[in-house]
């Protein structure tokens, strides 16, 4: 049996530009901002992305889902589309940096929805850093000291709706490969966001088709160097380098889009970074089949 690759310096430039590309994802959003109604958006985003997806379509032939499998994928695609629908909402109501630094959530909810749906252990030591990761969530949001918004809300729920889709990738990562799994989950978003689009359809113009082309561009291939990072060094390398994209996003919200900076969600997502760190470097010391998601690993 051949030893695992271990290439961190790799690693770490990969997840570096992951982090890069998924940071330009969300400045598209942002600059598009209110032109476009978030469900088309979001919808745009995913049939564009499946022109990709024809190179692949080879791996379909091969794999024979059950029903079962189809209503697991139906099932994610459901919550996937409802998750970024509400990612799309968020960016046109909060600053760039709230919603990188709560979309650090999902992989806290993760771990729950793990130890609740797929008999993970919840151990002391992973119920102390959840509770860190909450009162990271409790410093960002500061209820009491100012007004929340409702994107702040969307993105709590968004965090729950993608760790439903991350934890259903899970299982039938074991009866799929990769491609398959991805492949079922743009064809069952774009499914799903179809008719939530065309309730608030809005005629896109061409400048307004390319920025969505040019985002499912930045987000397929944001996905693809992810894969290269994890396959080149253990995520216990590579996770700390995706904190740098919440410092992508602050300096991009405040000299690009002239949003302020709030020490308070820096050291917020801070908190909620850390906690998942060592939920994952503990899974991996304890040789468990690792269920928390890299940071970045449940982007669109």
């Amino acid at each position: 049996m051949s030893e695992p690759i271990n290439r961190p310096l790799v690693g770490m430039a990969w997840m570096f530009l992951t982090g890069v590309l998924f940071i330009g994802v969300t400045a598209i959003v942002k600059y598009v901002g209110d032109g476009l109604p978030p469900a088309e958006s979001a919808f745009l985003r995913y049939v564009i992305g499946l022109v990709f997806f024809i190179p692949i379509i080879g791996e379909f032939k091969k794999v024979k889902l059950s029903r079962r499998d189809l209503k697991l994928f139906a099932f994610r695609g459901i919550a996937h589309s409802l998750g970024v629908t509400l990612w799309f909402y968020a960016m046109t109501s909060i600053t760039m940096a709230e919603v990188t630094a709560m979309s650090f959530l999902t992989p806290v909810f993760v771990t729950v929805g793990a130890a609740i749906f797929l008999g993970e252990r919840f151990s002391s030591v992973r119920s102390f850093a959840i509770l860190i990761s909450l009162i990271g969530v409790l410093i960002i949001l500061r209820p009491g000291f100012r007004e929340l918004s409702l994107g702040h809300l969307t993105m709590i729920l968004n965090g729950i709706f993608f760790a439903i889709s991350y934890l259903i990738a899970k299982v039938m990562a074991d009866k799929a490969s990769p491609l398959v799994v991805v492949g079922m989950l743009s064809i069952m978003v774009t499914i799903g966001l179809a008719p939530l689009a065309f309730l608030v359809w809005v005629p896109p113009t061409p400048v307004q088709l390319g920025w969505m082309g040019l985002l499912a561009l930045v987000a397929t291939v944001g996905h693809y160097t992810m894969t290269l990072a994890l396959r080149a060094a253990p995520i216990s390398v590579t996770q700390p380098i995706s904190f740098l994209q919440l410092v992508w996003s602050i300096m991009i919200g405040v000299f690009v889009f002239m949003e302020g900076f709030d020490k308070w969600v820096f050291i917020g997502a801070t908190l909620i970074l850390l906690s998942v760190s060592f939920i994952m470097w503990r899974e991996a010391h304890v040789r468990r089949r690792v269920i928390t998601p890299v940071a970045l690993e449940t982007k669109l």
